[in-house]
């Protein structure tokens, strides 16, 4: 079987779990036997060619993955302001074709996606999250071959109860176009169906996935003198990092010897560190940027806890990194991972006293953190990549056999 994959993030240009997974999926995908064409925006400078059989990670030998460059300024987590503002920047240059704002830049990647359909031999289309739903439907126009929407997140994950009305129109154009709808986990599947007139069996629910790190990097210094709590995520409001800090401020007054590490970007970052300065704990927390690579999980292995307090969290694959690290972790209940794992803490996003209570507990009892650790090194065996391949395999196998429709 041959897929033709659209996505706008691929490893080692990565900003968040979406990238995780599109490497996860087609590394179990090729050990499926599936072969999958993936069409990525842009590739990053370690590459040196736009066509490459091999991902740029040793553990993926394969020559059934083969990467595909469009020139565009299509990057991860965009916003039509942050488009704007590359534009301004990279744009300058006259040679280069780009769309004066967001969503001319995807109608122009969907085009350029049209052309590589009529060009590649495949028998599926699997396009992952919005970005990448109108260069689908063109691919499907163009080959009338089954088309599968990846939803990793909604624009009511990304935005609550305001979405872009744009990209909702997006969104849902999309999956109703789509032959079968694929949701990363139950959570996700229930808001489709309930915000997009979306029927339920039409939407197959393939939860995310790990892969266990070789990493061995030893403990930082820090970890010698505080407890450390730890923030790794983009710093929106979908993540929920004021919830994180407003938790800091209380913890603080139980245990006076801790840091709380904030790693990521975000539009909320000036925010987090302007509200740390007034509530006082402006020594207690500290801002590492946005982390990749090793550095990524030497963050996890620095923490005695990692928290995970998002607002809406379609999956949330950091707390399935973090677990993979030793490190217990605090996830809200409003997140498609608690779907998977049993053994880490839960607590409501907004609960900042029950939140307070239980980082609290962790940093007190280290019986109750090995407890953590130890469980939740046996919920990570039952999960992986090539599970969620199958679940895929299915969903194609059964598109293809009821063919594609309009």
């Amino acid at each position: 079987m041959k897929v033709l994959m659209f996505g706008w993030e691929f490893p080692p240009q990565s900003s968040g779990g979406l990238g995780t997974a599109c490497y996860g999926l087609t590394k179990g995908l090729s050990q499926e036997g599936v072969e999958v064409t993936f069409v990525v925006p842009s590739l990053s400078d370690d590459m040196k060619h736009d066509h490459v059989e091999l991902i740029g990670a040793d553990t993926f030998k394969t020559k059934a993955i083969r990467l595909r460059k469009v020139n565009t300024m299509l990057v991860p987590y965009i916003s039509n302001e942050n488009y704007k503002q590359l534009l301004r920047t990279k744009g300058k240059n006259k040679k280069q074709i780009y769309g004066e704002n967001l969503f001319q830049e995807v109608y122009r990647y969907s085009e350029i996606a049209k052309e590589i359909a009529r060009t590649t031999d495949f028998d599926v289309i699997h396009v992952h999250d919005w970005l990448t739903y109108p260069a689908g439907i063109k691919a499907k126009n163009v080959s009338k071959k089954p088309l599968v929407v990846h939803v990793h997140a909604t624009e009511f994950d990304r935005a609550g109860d305001n979405p872009n009305t744009h990209v909702y129109n997006i969104e849902r154009k999309g999956m109703h176009y789509a032959d079968a709808i694929i949701a990363v986990s139950n959570y996700t599947k229930n808001k489709i169906v309930a915000n997009y007139g979306i029927s339920p069996e039409k939407v197959h629910v393939v939860h995310n996935a790990f892969e266990p790190t070789n990493y061995e990097g030893p403990k930082s210094v820090l970890s010698e003198h505080d407890k450390i709590v730890l923030f790794l995520g983009r710093i929106t409001m979908q993540k929920g990092p004021d919830y994180f800090i407003y938790a800091a401020r209380r913890v603080v007054d139980f245990i006076p010897n801790v840091k709380f590490v904030i790693a990521g970007s975000g539009d909320m970052e000036p925010f987090i560190i302007n509200k740390a300065a007034e509530m006082g704990i402006a020594d207690k927390v500290l801002f590492a940027g946005h982390l990749s690579g090793d550095d990524v999980n030497r963050a996890y292995r620095l923490a005695d806890l990692y928290v995970m307090p998002s607002v809406s969290d379609p999956f949330g694959i950091s707390a399935l990194e973090a677990m993979g690290n030793n490190t217990p972790v605090l996830v809200s209940k409003q997140s498609g991972v608690t779907e998977v794992v049993n053994h880490c803490l839960k607590v409501d996003f907004w609960d900042i006293n029950e939140m307070t209570n239980k980082i609290v507990s962790v940093l007190k009892y280290p019986e109750l953190r090995d407890t953590l650790v130890e469980n939740g090194a046996k919920d990570l065996e039952k999960i992986n990549w090539q599970e969620s391949a199958r679940k895929c395999v299915n969903v194609y196998n059964k598109v293809l056999t009821c063919g594609a429709h309009g």
